[in-house]
């Protein structure tokens, strides 16, 4: 197992944000307008975050909070907290050691993640390092579907020696949004840089006259319930959707047998305009009732942002573009910093919440008309 250099942390970083500066100072222009675009005006990346800051809390007082702690169960398994790093492709752009430094830090922080399919560091460098310690979080894999069967099939059964313990599958990116940050620098990967655990050549579309290449050629190939029932089918490992949004779509996969899901609108990369995660959240919750593990990313930078997640209903949060920075700005210790920041502040929440612990967080954690009480449709 290789180890990640180690690096020094920049000066004067006492949050997440801090990160974003000197990241910026140290990655390509090309690189930098892949991960922190969105795709056409970017209302929804914008949302995601804004959301977040509207929702207020409404803490309580002289509370006994001995014996407090962050730690949550999920999937079955209980974890030292609920952030894990969410999946970023092609993460060797940001920094040399790529996805397996957000490994190491991973394991050292006690967090959980989720590798890209589109990673640029083999599977099994990444698992080894949360295999190797008893305290790390869940290891899972995140997929985007394929429309060739035996790679997929082979593709599960690697994915599976290599101790990962779940499947993620991306539901809402059958094909990129109009990400105009990209299609104005021209964004392109670099020779020494690919998706190494995606080998082969995707078939070509044969259109034949008059066909349309999204409409006709590459969504045929997209994922459709029957590709859920087949990964169900064909893999050991519980499933969960990312990317839904709409209460009949998850209530859909629910009696379909999937395990959970995260709540997400791909960072505001896909479709723009959708609501943000944090208004997501509270209908999906209602619709799948309190038990279904439900997870959220976009936006979340805060200690607070995490309890607010909780309080909303979620069973744990996905940290994304902050870690990047953070890797980019120092490698694994970057990382592992920001995943301490996020969860010192966390504690901090709590404690000045008074929540003992992350089962206090809920809706009358919030203050009335501060977030979103939408009913399902």
């Amino acid at each position: 197992m290789t180890a990640p250099r180690l690096e020094p942390l920049p000066d004067g970083v006492a949050n997440l944000a801090d990160f974003e500066a000197h990241a910026q100072a140290r990655v390509d222009a090309n690189a930098w307008a892949y991960l922190n675009g969105g795709a056409a005006d970017e209302l929804t990346l914008r949302t995601n975050r804004a959301a977040w800051d509207v929702i207020k809390l409404h803490p309580r007082m002289l509370r006994d909070l001995a014996g407090g702690h962050t730690r949550i169960t999920l999937l079955g398994r209980e974890l030292q907290h609920p952030v894990l790093l969410a999946p970023i492709a092609y993460q060797r752009l940001f920094h040399p050691d790529g996805e397996l430094a957000m490994a190491h830090a991973a394991a050292a922080q006690g967090a959980g993640l989720l590798l890209s399919a589109q990673a640029s560091v083999d599977l099994e460098d990444v698992a080894a390092p949360l295999l190797a310690e008893p305290g790390a979080g869940p290891l899972w894999f995140q997929l985007y579907w394929r429309d060739d069967r035996d790679f997929m099939r082979a593709l599960l059964r690697r994915i599976e020696a290599a101790g990962f313990q779940a499947l993620v599958l991306t539901v809402d990116a059958p094909v990129h949004g109009a990400r105009d940050r990209e299609r104005r620098i021209g964004f392109k990967l670099p020779d020494d840089i690919r998706a190494v655990n995606l080998g082969g050549l995707k078939k070509p579309l044969n259109l034949q006259p008059g066909q349309n290449a999204l409409f006709d050629g590459l969504m045929p190939r997209a994922a459709t319930w029957r590709e859920v029932a087949w990964l169900r089918a064909e893999s050991r490992l519980p499933l969960l959707l990312k990317g839904l949004t709409h209460a009949d779509d998850a209530g859909e996969a629910l009696a379909r047998g999937v395990a959970g899901f995260i709540v997400s609108n791909h960072g505001g990369r896909t479709l723009d305009t959708l609501p943000a995660t944090a208004e997501l959240l509270p209908p999906l919750r209602a619709a799948l009732g309190p038990d279904v593990p439900l997870l959220v990313d976009g936006g979340i930078r805060r200690g607070t942002d995490v309890l607010k997640a909780m309080a909303l209903g979620a069973s744990a949060v996905l940290l994304g573009r902050p870690y990047v920075h953070a890797l980019a700005a120092s490698g694994a210790l970057g990382v592992a910093h920001a995943l301490r920041l996020l969860r010192d502040e966390l504690e901090i929440a709590m404690v000045l919440s008074g929540c003992r612990t992350l089962a206090d967080a809920g809706p009358a954690l919030l203050w009335p008309g501060s977030f979103p009480e939408r009913t399902p449709r």
